[in-house]
């Protein structure tokens, strides 16, 4: 009865889920029988779709940060973009970024009396590219880098003149120049100028003409402030409002989207602060928070332990999203929130050993735990749900890209995006949904009531096949991305016996 009720207890836990229990009893070693997963009986699935647990609000998007394989011309950017159209997905927000200050800076030299130096000839093609593959659809923009010379420095600070080099030290001031916070503000107002209101009339007075009539629904103030310029929730929420009322002079309409912090559950004094009223200029918009996730295994962790770690992490973090919606629901109930930056960060990334591809399976696995995070913020009525990012390669965080850098195509992680952006969609109900079986956490499964029909999403967090049983199985359709799917879309599938095997990190829509 011991052996029985140990082999039972270690079945529960991930660390002997792979291949063999080994049991140690009264100082005696001995091997069980292998355990085979896809042996065990389906998991039990209970669906009530009468019963409405909560009402969509959510979202699915991704982001596109700016990098040199986005620009014009290259084979990458090209597959990159094509893919982001046909996603036609809302709220894809846009990032150019500090490691590349001449594809994300358009005054890197400081105004003289003379001239000033106003430079949009490398950050145009990369943003109408960008702005043409989201045509119709709202974006969220940010050009999260400003101006090096606004800040106080010890010495002016250099950047590389060759575009295409990586420079990770341009961001080094935190204190402004100007204590009013103008020269901030104006810097906003003529970029968001230039692509707007076809241009803006410079520093010295000169026009400088752009043709550019885009519009920009939401605009993020900054990215992930309290990581990458040290700053505290008052000295950001200063340079907040004074950068909204610069673009709203030149864009009234755009919403703003505040903090897109890196380590939330580190700075909950950001959202106390941030979130009342009474800290901002009046008048000034709360529209939208922002925040970031990544899994991060550690270094000695190989992909047996990640399928355990990812998800525990994200355990963690759906936490720290639940202890934030209340601040949130306490100070400023209508402003809504966009989770902008969801993903995995391997240990690999940005050293040597990241030109080493992960194991194939990785990228199903990653996959896998955005939908398990999607049906989670799903049911706290998250407004946005971002997967991050489009394009990594080595040196640039390959293990979060969503593009196959070798091959040029999507791979599972886009294509479980596009799996759920084409089944699910704010408005649809999330009915009560129950499994049951020995097993039953390794797979997440929530049925959804939609304008086209009843739904099922399931994802399988492990790295073993899982049976479900499906009521009503010979009306049931199914479409998969698993490791057989490769960079491909997903496929069809047979629901055979009343049942539908779940391959390992599987993401499976089953339709009625």
């Amino acid at each position: 009865m011991r052996i029985g009720l140990v082999t039972k207890h270690l079945l529960q836990h991930h660390w002997i889920a792979d291949r063999f229990v080994w049991l140690f009893v009264t100082g005696f070693a001995c091997i069980a029988t292998p355990i085979v997963m896809q042996g065990q009986q389906p998991l039990q699935l209970t669906i009530q779709w009468d019963k409405t647990t909560v009402v969509s609000k959510s979202t699915p998007t991704l982001q596109v940060v700016v990098n040199p394989p986005l620009r014009p011309g290259q084979p990458l950017s090209a597959a990159s973009y094509k893919a982001v159209k046909e996603l036609g997905a809302d709220d894809v927000r846009y990032v150019p970024w500090f490691p590349y200050p001449k594809l994300a800076v358009a005054e890197l030299e400081p105004p003289t009396a003379t001239k000033t130096n106003w430079d949009f000839s490398l950050i145009d093609p990369m943003t109408k590219d960008f702005l043409e593959a989201t045509a119709g659809h709202p974006t969220v923009m940010n050009f999260s880098t400003s101006p090096a010379w606004l800040y106080k420095t010890d010495k002016p600070i250099t950047y590389p003149e060759d575009p295409n080099t990586v420079d990770w030290r341009y961001t080094q001031g935190t204190e402004l120049r100007d204590p009013t916070d103008k020269e901030l503000s104006d810097y906003y107002a003529r970029l968001v100028s230039w692509y707007t209101k076809g241009g803006f009339t410079d520093e010295l007075g000169v026009r400088h003409q752009s043709g550019y009539h885009y519009s920009f629904p939401i605009w993020e103030v900054l990215n992930e402030v309290e990581a990458e310029h040290s700053m505290t929730p008052e000295a950001y929420t200063k340079r907040y409002d004074a950068i909204v009322a610069g673009i709203r002079r030149v864009s009234p309409g755009t919403k703003f989207m505040g903090m897109a912090l890196a380590a939330p559950r580190d700075h909950p004094e950001f959202f106390e602060y941030f979130l009342n009223p009474a800290n901002h200029t009046p008048g000034t918009p709360l529209d939208y928070i922002s925040y970031h996730f990544y899994a991060s295994p550690s270094p000695s962790q190989t992909i047996s332990d990640w399928q355990y770690t990812f998800f525990d992490q994200a355990d963690g973090f759906l936490s720290t999203v639940r202890y934030i919606d209340n601040i949130r629901k306490r100070l400023s109930p209508r402003t809504k929130t966009d989770l902008d930056e969801l993903g995995v960060i391997l240990p690999t990334d940005n050293t040597a050993a990241d030109k080493e591809p992960p194991p194939a399976a990785y990228y199903n696995l990653a996959g896998s735990l955005y939908a398990y995070l999607y049906v989670a913020l799903s049911q706290l009525q998250i407004d946005i749900i971002g997967e991050s990012q489009l394009v990594g390669y080595p040196s640039q965080y390959p293990s979060v890209s969503m593009m196959n850098w070798i091959n040029n195509q999507p791979n599972p992680r886009f294509w479980v995006l596009k799996l759920i952006k084409d089944n699910f969609h704010p408005g649809d109900s999330l009915v009560d949904t129950n499994l049951g079986g020995t097993g039953a956490g390794d797979v997440e499964a929530q049925a959804f009531v939609t304008t086209a029909g009843r739904k099922l999403l399931l994802a399988n967090k492990r790295n073993h096949a899982v049976d479900v049983k499906l009521p009503d199985a010979q009306k049931a359709n199914a479409v998969t991305v698993d490791e057989s799917t490769g960079d491909e879309p997903a496929r069809s599938v047979k629901v055979i016996d009343g049942k539908i095997r779940l391959e390992p990190f599987a993401v499976s829509v089953i339709s009625w």
